[in-house]
Order: C-alpha cells, then structure tokens, then sequence
C-alpha cells in the first residue's frame, strides 16, 4: 500500500464533541473545524488532489459544484494559497450581489463561469476539458478536480478520517458512522477505512441529491477504485453501506420549513449550526433514525461543514 502525498493544509485532527439533542446524547464529530475559510470536509480530499497538482507543476485548478458549492470555495481558497489560479464551473446564474459561498468565491478571486442545469448534468467534465485545451494552447497547465473531490485519490481523506477517529475514541462501541452524501466520496472513504480497520461499523449516506439507486453504485465504485489502485488490504462488504434516502424532495438548493426548524432548534440548544443543503438535510435524517426516543444514540454524526451556505438562505433561518 502506497498512500499518496498531501500538502498540509486542513487543521487536523477535528475534535469529538458529545453533545445532546431534546434529550438524547450523541457524538458528533466537528469537520466544520478543518479550517476557516477551508471549513468542512472538502479539503481532507483537497490536500491529496492539490498535493498531486503541485506534482503536476499546474498553473489552473479547474472544479465544479452548485453556485453555493462548499468544495468550489475551499478548492479556490487552497489553490490560492499554493500560488495556483482557480476557476469554478458553477450550476446556476451569477448574482450581483453574491452571497455565502459564492462571494467567497469572488473576494479569493477565482474565475468563475456558470453553466446551465443541463449542461451540467451532462457535460460539466467536457466543458472543463474544453477550457483546459484551451489554456494548454497558451502554455498552462491545468489540472480538473472532479465534483466534491470525490475520486479514487480523494477518498483517502476520509480512509484517513476514521484512523483519527479511532485513535480518539473506541469505534468499537458504536454502531456506526453517519454523513451528507453529495458526490460519494466523504462515504466511500468512511467504508474503506473502517474495512481497513476490521470495523463493522455501517456507513449512513444521507443523500442530498440524485437517489438510492445512484448513490450506492457511485460509493461502492469509488471505494473499490481506492482499493484496487492503491492495492488495500482489505474487502469491502457492501451490506455495511446504507443509503438514507427521501431527505432531500424539495430539491438540492432549498431547505423545508420542517428542517429549518430542525436545525434552528439544534442551534438553541448546542450551539451547533448547519447548512440547508448537506448538514441541515443530514441531520434531520440522523434525528429521525437515531435520536429520537432513545437516551444515548451508538451512531456517530460527521459534520461536514457547509456554515456560509446559511448565509445565502438567512431569511428562511431567521423565518424558522
């Protein structure tokens, strides 16, 4: 086994909290803590991927994602950071005054070029490799992270993940592990490195877009992609991987009232606070299925981060 470089970036490791929900106990374990302007779990897979660009001798980083897309912000972030340019393939229309991640975007500087729904549902990746062809014609390098970062070298950031967990608390007393699922990768690294460790936790995907059927194809290719180029020793089990489906009807941009409520609830009490679009929608699930009617919850809830995409839906907060 090889494991691929990184270049330091995330603050590492994030801590555990145990924290109480309406009266249940659980353990969340705070990857909105990986940085400030890098915050959430983007870039665990960012420091391998950008550790492979500088190798690369890239001048462009080139990604997509949502106009509020979390990866996006922390990849414009790191890569300026690195002396690397960015620019972002974003699904949706520019807005004159942007807000949340995208004014992020904007103030770090990354290009920025946005693409119709369709377009990106079925030619992002040829657009970005258009655009590259064009900048190599002028002499620089460009190298293409895929949607959340998630591939076989981005996966390793959250293999890497559940090695911290285990070194900060016994895995062995819980069930398993839940997150927001947005592109695969944050769960295929979860299932690889708790089969790595000989864990039997199971894996909970909360998808936010795209369905069941989708997901647990995209994860488990992912997953065995890492392991057969980075020749793992382990096996992966596919029955420990289970998709929590349904929590996401009103569409990947917006967040049900039902929800706000949820998560606005979950800030009164612990000072806790999550996005519309991945944590908000997760964590309602993970209420749903783990908290509610029982004093200690044996699951354990990643927060992935997402806080400035909030800020682009404060009127719903504030209404909830």
């Amino acid at each position: 086994m090889k494991e691929p470089k990184i270049v330091l970036k995330a603050n590492l490791p994030t801590p555990i909290e145990e924290l109480s929900f309406n009266g249940t106990s659980f353990y969340m374990k705070r990857d909105d803590f990986t940085g400030s302007e890098y915050s959430g779990n983007k870039i665990r897979k960012l420091e391998y991927l950008l550790a492979d660009a500088i190798r690369k001798k890239a001048d462009y980083v080139f990604t997509c994602g949502g106009a509020q897309s979390n990866h996006a912000r922390a990849t414009a972030f790191a890569a300026a950071s690195l002396g690397m340019k960015s620019k972002l393939f974003l699904r949706g229309k520019d807005k004159a005054l942007a807000e949340g991640n995208m004014f992020l975007d904007k103030m770090v500087g990354a290009e920025l070029k946005f693409i119709s729904a369709k377009d990106y549902s079925e030619a992002r990746n040829d657009i970005m490799v258009a655009e590259a062809k064009k900048l190599k014609k002028k002499g620089k390098k460009v190298y293409i992270i895929p949607e959340g970062g998630s591939n076989a070298m981005g996966v390793w950031g959250y293999i890497n993940c559940v090695q911290e967990i285990a070194e900060q608390i016994d895995l062995k007393s819980f069930k398993g592990i839940l997150s927001a699922c947005g592109s695969g990768g944050t769960s295929a690294g979860l299932l690889v490195g708790a089969a790595l460790l000989g864990l039997k936790l199971k894996v909970y995907a909360v998808n936010v877009c795209d369905d069941e059927e989708y997901f647990r194809k995209r994860i488990i290719e992912l997953a065995e992609e890492c392991i057969k180029n980075y020749k793992l020793d382990c096996k992966l089990d596919p029955k420990k991987l289970v998709i929590i489906d349904g929590y996401s009807k009103e569409g990947y941009t917006n967040i049900s009232k039902d929800k706000v409520k949820v998560i606005s609830s979950l800030a009164k009490q612990t000072g806790v606070l999550l996005d519309p679009t991945y944590t908000g929608k997760a964590f309602c699930a993970y209420n749903d299925h783990f908290l509610k009617g029982k004093k200690k919850s044996k699951v354990m809830f990643i927060h992935t981060g997402g806080l400035f995409g909030a800020f682009a839906h404060r009127k719903e907060y504030l209404a909830g």
